[in-house]
């Protein structure tokens, strides 16, 4: 499954994963010095702690998570396309449309 999202805010989306980062009073400090490092390198970084890919799928009936990662890359999107084509090493193939 991939997920195509726009972060047209940088900014408040590495705002919002401070903010929650700075509120989790069970993360000790030197943790916390790291991921908030990570969240303002990456805005992968910023949404792992924003969003818990197990809530996403929990209350769909017949899937289990089994694993779940995060990686961010700059794309061209272009919602009207329907054409996609994604890396083959992650087991997505390509697939194109007719337009007849």
């Amino acid at each position: 499954m991939d997920l195509v999202l726009e972060v047209p805010d940088p900014d408040a989306l590495t705002g919002a994963a401070l903010d929650h980062i700075q509120a989790d009073e069970f993360m000790p400090d030197e943790e916390r010095a790291h991921a908030e490092a990570a969240v303002r390198k990456d805005e992968s970084e910023a949404l792992a702690y924003l969003i818990d890919p197990t809530d996403l799928v929990v209350d769909v009936p017949g899937v289990e998570l089994a694993q779940a990662s995060w990686s961010t890359e700059p794309v061209e999107y272009d919602p009207e396309s329907l054409e996609w084509d994604l890396d083959e090493e992650d087991g997505v193939f390509e697939e194109e449309s007719d337009s007849a």
